[in-house]
């Protein structure tokens, strides 16, 4: 049986970039602290820590998700969006520096990303 994680990579940058997010127009998130996630057939995700999302904005969902390269994911929504952003509390060790922070689905967050992604 094949190995689906054979070849898979994950790779994290603490890129010098601000990373600005808005739902429906609201601003919910700025960061100067991103960190950019490069993951395997994925677009890069940017993670923001949780002091730079305003969490008042949001209600905790009961989705949870697990991932094998990351571990089980938390969700957030917004007014009557469902699900648009994700964290996780305790990822598996090979990605701990994502632990707490959020990330938003660009199909429904709209992201700007003032500055360049460092060369990997």
């Amino acid at each position: 049986m094949p190995n689906p994680a054979k070849g898979h990579r994950i790779d994290l940058v603490f890129p010098e970039q601000t990373v600005t997010v808005r739902i429906d127009g609201t601003q919910v998130a700025k960061s100067s602290r991103p960190l950019a996630l490069f993951e395997t057939g994925l677009p890069v995700r940017y993670y923001l820590p949780p002091e730079d999302v305003d969490l008042t904005l949001f209600r905790p969902s009961v989705t949870h998700t697990t991932c094998p390269f990351k571990g089980e994911a938390s969700y957030w929504s917004f007014g009557d969006r469902a699900d648009v952003a994700w964290y996780y509390p305790e990822p598996i060790d090979s990605v701990a520096p994502i632990a707490g922070y959020v990330c938003f689905y660009d199909t429904v967050a709209e992201l700007s990303v003032e500055g360049e992604l460092p060369e990997r």
